[in-house]
């Protein structure tokens, strides 16, 4: 029979879930909403007014509550990390394109 220690997600297995559940699933549950806000962040927010971005982020929160229970087994913080990084490294090239555009346009003025 298998352990359900070995069966834990990284994040689940460092916050040690299956010995302290009650920090543990707090701890997943923390790190699971920054990585999602993160990623909102970085690929979909926009400037909105402030109580839209409360609304936008108290869903997220609620959203991030059925994540963390996949979390616990399924790699929902990993695969948050790499979309952050996938989306960090877009905002670069960007930002990058965007200046070497408005370089070449100054050159040729």
């Amino acid at each position: 029979m298998t352990e359900v220690s070995e069966r834990l997600s990284f994040f689940a297995a460092l916050y040690k879930v299956d010995e302290n559940p009650g920090a543990g699933m707090w701890w997943l549950y923390f790190t699971i909403f920054i990585l999602s806000a993160v990623v909102f962040q970085l690929g979909f927010a926009k400037r909105l007014p402030l109580l839209k971005t409360a609304i936008i982020y108290f869903f997220l929160a609620l959203g991030c509550t059925f994540l963390t229970f996949f979390g616990v087994f399924l790699p929902v913080g990993e695969g948050l990390i790499v979309a952050a990084l996938i989306l960090t490294i877009y905002k670069i090239r960007l930002h990058r394109s965007k200046k070497d555009r408005r370089q070449g346009h100054k050159r040729s003025a």
